[in-house]
């Protein structure tokens, strides 16, 4: 069998280069591992039924000089919440489940100009408003360091998907810690982007608001980039993303604020000693790094984060007749949705409007925010969340602390893979930086991954 399922993106550029491999044996093994090794995950939902012929074009593209791009033939895995022409975006649900996308939404359609195949969809909760997998449509998703246990949400199919070398990348979103905490459960590196950074237009409704951004999920740092060489610049049909600038890294040493914990929240013993651990990792690599509390006053905002989702809810519920057809407990959120006060909205996006400008003076100073990606390990993969931490009760978004706040600033986000804890379950810290800083995170955690010891496939992916 060969073995170019383990290539990434870089990886499966250069051995088309060099001929060794071709889109239509990659994709022809993807589809065996997938078939075989899939149903102990339940990463994906659909396979593209266009991927043969699209691998066989990238092939004759590859074998006759006109490669599009270093994506060129390069299969990709979807989450179910993006539009890709041929294939529902089921979003989980049954109200999308059996409509077919006429057309690519733009991240999308920037993907396939350059060449880029689209395995299939992967899963992902109802509304993609929960932060573990699974649906009553297309049930539960497992993680391949543990079936049993989640990969987190909601982009946990993509993640399972990446980390079983069922393919060489995945694409997702992040409302609130969608790509970077699911990252964080499976060892993967994972691109949450400034707003604007990666236009968006085309897809299904944000239901998180601006907050919501295209994600990209990968094995390696140079993966990262390749991906979003492609998916960065402006587009008319995006606003914001016409004055989304590429800031290029300075190589400087940079000023970096570890934020262990917040405030009484509690996190988990191990995922505090492996993010500590890469913290110091950070300083014996010449960068300064300080231990300190959060620069934010976040509990406003995060006393009313879960009527957005709420609310985003109501709006469709008032403007889809389809949404009947949706799972009683997300009717429930939108009718709740639909009794927030407007008042109340309007004071938590007045909230966010003084954390952006916080944000905003606090970059000035600082260049790195590091926390931990999530709270908590892996629980129960059909559990929501995990009832507690540390012997200490928590709520849904007990788990979640660390993220949401990002999304709301507008800040660039980057989960990084730390030392795994005792078990063998991956552990994600989280690298902030200012508005358009990718490259600057993209920088930092190439040096941190330099260092060793780098990315393995769980035995799942090699049985």
């Amino acid at each position: 069998m060969n073995e170019h399922w383990q290539a990434g993106v870089a990886a499966l550029s250069r051995a088309y280069r060099d001929g060794t491999t071709d889109p239509i044996e990659v994709t022809r093994c993807l589809t065996e591992r997938i078939a075989r090794i899939d149903p102990q995950l339940n990463a994906y939902n659909r396979l593209d039924p266009g991927l043969e012929a699209a691998a066989a074009d990238s092939a004759e593209r590859l074998r006759t000089g006109r490669a599009r791009s270093p994506l060129e033939g390069v299969p990709l895995a979807v989450k179910d919440n993006l539009a890709v022409a041929g294939m529902p975006a089921a979003w989980g649900s049954r109200v999308f489940a059996d409509t077919v996308c006429e057309a690519d939404e733009l991240p999308i359609a920037r993907l396939r100009a350059a060449g880029a195949l689209f395995i299939g969809k992967t899963n992902t909760p109802e509304f993609a408003v929960e932060g573990f997998t699974a649906s009553e449509t297309f049930g539960v998703t497992g993680n391949p360091w543990n079936p049993a246990l989640t990969p987190g949400g909601s982009s946990g199919g993509s993640v399972a998907a990446v980390a079983a070398g069922l393919a060489a990348a995945g694409l997702g979103t992040d409302g609130g810690g969608s790509t970077r905490r699911p990252a964080g459960h499976t060892g993967l590196y994972g691109l949450k982007p400034t707003i604007g950074a990666i236009p968006r237009a085309g897809g299904l409704p944000q239901v998180l608001l601006d907050f919501e951004v295209f994600g990209t999920l990968t094995r390696s740092v140079e993966d990262q980039r390749h991906l979003f060489d492609v998916l960065a610049g402006p587009d008319r049909r995006d606003p914001v993303s016409r004055f989304a600038p590429r800031i290029k890294a300075d190589g400087r040493r940079l000023r970096i604020l570890y934020v262990e914990t917040l405030g009484d929240n509690p996190c988990a013993a191990a995922i505090r000693a492996s993010v500590g651990a890469a913290a110091h990792k950070l300083a014996d690599l010449g960068h300064h790094v300080e231990t300190g509390a959060m620069p934010f006053d976040l509990d406003a905002l995060n006393a009313f984060w879960p009527k957005f989702g709420q609310v985003g809810l109501a709006y469709m519920k008032a403007t889809n007749p389809r949404m009947t057809k949706a799972a009683a407990k997300y009717l429930g959120m939108a009718e709740d949705g639909a009794k927030v006060p407007a008042a109340e909205l309007f004071a938590a996006i007045e909230e966010v409007r003084k954390l952006r400008a916080a944000a905003s003076a606090f970059f000035g100073t600082w260049d790195i925010i590091m926390t931990p990606s999530a709270a908590a390990q892996p629980w129960p993969a059909d559990q929501g969340f995990p009832p507690e931490i540390d012997g200490i009760p928590v709520g849904p978004r007990g788990h979640a602390i660390y993220t949401g706040w990002v999304n709301a600033a507008g800040l660039p986000g980057l989960n990084v893979p730390a030392e795994p804890d005792a078990t063998g379950m991956p552990v994600g810290f989280q690298l902030v930086g200012d508005l358009f800083a990718e490259e600057t995170l993209l920088d930092l955690a190439a040096e941190f991954e330099a260092a060793g010891p780098g990315w393995s496939f769980p035995d799942l992916a090699r049985a």
